[in-house]
């Protein structure tokens, strides 16, 4: 393979943008861009798959479960343009992984260092909630994603959807392991070079209830962060 012809993360990026693998998520998709919230009237939505951001060289991965419908799908960056977004971003400021403590819109300035973000679905869900048929479509993105991020060593799952997808994509063409290491805010599971680190997920059904801390989540930033570069006690 050349230079030329080798894969890189931009060219997955675009081939993510230009999915329609999934009717049903292309039409949850174009639909909420065709009739958006009054706060968002008059804005282009992208309104396509939403691909990883982040440090190409990035030893920390954090993976979240799909675009928000008014958020990621509108900005087009992942975690974009929402609370759930507010909260991830903060953190990874708090943790030395960002250069602004927000994520408004792609070109906003904000530049990950050590720190890339995807997702394990790539378009809005209706209700959130993805079918085992898209994610199962959709996860090879991520373990293509997880292949070229060759410096990673934590990934950390935003939730148990988002944990059940990077273990899937961790094993891709292989046979899970059995039996399946269960997701709790917390839970560490090793495979091969990669370690993943569960957290509760960012929505404000977390965050406005209490089930989720800051410190919580900056607790699991720093333990995987430290495992990622070795500085783990």
């Amino acid at each position: 393979m050349t230079a030329r012809t080798r894969p890189t993360l931009s060219a997955l990026s675009a081939e993510i943008a230009a999915c329609h693998a999934c009717p049903r998520l292309v039409r949850c998709r174009e639909r909420a861009a065709a009739a958006p919230p009054r706060r968002f009237a008059g804005e282009t939505y992208w309104a396509r798959g939403v691909p990883g951001f982040g440090d190409a060289k990035a030893r920390v991965v954090l993976v979240g479960l799909a675009p928000a419908a008014n958020g990621a799908n509108r900005t087009g960056r992942v975690f974009t343009g929402d609370r759930s977004g507010d909260w991830l971003y903060a953190a990874l400021h708090r943790a030395g992984l960002a250069n602004r403590a927000a994520s408004t819109a792609a070109g906003d300035g904000l530049v990950l260092r050590d720190a890339y973000v995807a997702c394990v679905v790539r378009c809005a869900p209706p209700g959130n909630r993805p079918t085992p048929i898209e994610r199962d479509r959709c996860i090879g993105f991520l373990a293509r994603e997880l292949a070229l991020l060759r410096h990673a060593r934590a990934v950390v799952a935003l939730g148990a959807f988002a944990w059940d997808g990077a273990i899937r994509a961790l094993h891709a063409g292989r046979a899970l392991p059995r039996p399946r290491p269960r997701f709790g805010h917390g839970a560490v599971a090793a495979f091969g070079d990669l370690t993943v680190f569960g957290c509760y997920h960012v929505s404000q059904r977390n965050t406005f209830t209490g089930k989720l801390t800051a410190a919580m989540l900056d607790a699991v930033l720093a333990r995987a962060t430290g495992h990622a570069t070795g500085s783990s006690s």
